[in-house]
């Protein structure tokens, strides 16, 4: 994420006033940063001694003519904290832009790798990471789950993760060796016969799982049918040819 970090922020973060958000983004910052990494092992004794000390209430101003009187330790702690949320609302709106382009860079499927202790930024392949490392949400779930194989007609295979849910049932797909252009459906077929769409989807020409596209396909859908009254699962297209059933 790109917060805005600013090196004026190491007394602020050795002294605790960083809102969560910025304290992660600074520390993020430390990692690349030698000169702050210096200057926060320098105000660390300096933090420690301001350790305890609660921000004071607001005095009244010095009388005209008189010079005002010096500001103690604890008071410029506050005013410290008063600057820090004044700066926060000024920051709000890039924090969320930040946000937003991340989300974005992560539905785009990029990946990230950061590697701590060389002082810099690598790619994934330089940090030893796959660059396939991250997963969505539907390929994460069918990961972690207890997949059940599915039977396939002309080369498709692939199978499913299902659990069930107050509201039904929810299922992760993988389905490869499958070519297009096709559209597809995920159904759940009940004991009684009642079948229901659980979610569809367009198979490009290249496909998914096959010579030239590796990648199977991961898909979430959900059925109102609960789990114990569901007989079976087909990935069907919408002229009607079964793709894969799975029986549970």
């Amino acid at each position: 994420m790109n917060f805005q970090v600013e090196h004026t922020d190491v007394g602020a973060y050795a002294l605790g006033l960083l809102e969560e958000d910025d304290k992660r983004a600074f520390e993020a910052h430390l990692y690349v940063c030698p000169s702050c990494r210096a200057e926060l092992a320098d105000l660390a004794g300096v933090a420690g001694a301001l350790d305890g000390l609660g921000p004071l209430d607001d005095e009244p101003a010095a009388p005209r003519g008189e010079p005002a009187a010096p500001r103690g330790e604890a008071e410029v702690v506050d005013m410290m904290r008063r600057r820090r949320a004044a700066d926060r609302r000024t920051r709000r709106g890039t924090v969320m832009i930040g946000l937003a382009a991340a989300v974005t860079l992560v539905a785009g499927g990029l990946t990230v790798g950061m590697q701590v202790g060389s002082g810099g930024m690598s790619s994934p392949a330089a940090s030893g990471m796959p660059s396939d490392a991250h997963m969505g949400p539907a390929e994460q779930f069918y990961a972690d789950g207890r997949p059940v194989a599915g039977t396939g007609a002309g080369g498709v295979n692939g199978g499913l993760v299902v659990e069930s849910k107050a509201w039904g049932t929810h299922a992760a797909l993988k389905l490869a060796g499958v070519k297009g252009p096709l559209e597809c459906e995920l159904v759940s077929v009940s004991k009684s016969g009642v079948r229901r769409v659980m979610t569809g989807w367009s198979v490009p020409a290249a496909g998914y799982g096959v010579p030239g596209q590796p990648r199977p396909l991961y898909m979430h859908g959900g059925s109102p049918s609960p789990l114990h009254e569901i007989d079976r699962f087909e990935v069907v297209t919408t002229t009607g040819k079964k793709l894969l059933t799975v029986e549970v």
